[in-house]
C-alpha cells in the first residue's frame, strides 16, 4: 500500500471530525467528532511508522488510545453534569462567560 493512501484517509478523518466539532450543537456528537480527529492522528502515526520503520509511531498510537479513553470518561462526565443542571446537552444554550463574569465569581 502506498503511504499516500493512509495520509489521505487520515486527512479525511480529521477534516470530518473538525467539521463535526465546529458545527454540531450536541455535546455527545462533538465528542464523537473529536474521536474521529484522534483516529486521523492515530492513522498518521501508524502510516509514518510503516514508512520510516522507526517503531516509535506504534507507541505513540498506543498513547493516543489511552488519551482517547480518558477523553471519553471525562467528556461523558461533563455531559452528564450538563444534563443534570440544564436538562439539555445543547452546547449553544450554554452561557458564554467573559473575564468580567469570571472575576465576579472570585
Amino acid at each position: 500500500m502506498h503511504p499516500l493512501i493512509g495520509y489521505l484517509i487520515a486527512v479525511g478523518l480529521f477534516a470530518i471530525g473538525l467539521y463535526g466539532v465546529l458545527t454540531r450543537r450536541n455535546a455527545v456528537l462533538q465528542l464523537a467528532a473529536a474521536e474521529l480527529m484522534l483516529g486521523g492522528v492515530h492513522l498518521v502515526l501508524v502510516t509514518t511508522d510503516l514508512v520510516a520503520g522507526l517503531r516509535t509511531g506504534q507507541s505513540f498510537a498506543l498513547f493516543i488510545v489511552v488519551v482517547a479513553a480518558a477523553e471519553v470518561g471525562v467528556g461523558l462526565a461533563l455531559v452528564l453534569n450538563l444534563w443534570r443542571e440544564r436538562a439539555s446537552i445543547d452546547t449553544d444554550a450554554l452561557p458564554e462567560e467573559d473575564d468580567a463574569g469570571a472575576e465576579a465569581r472570585r
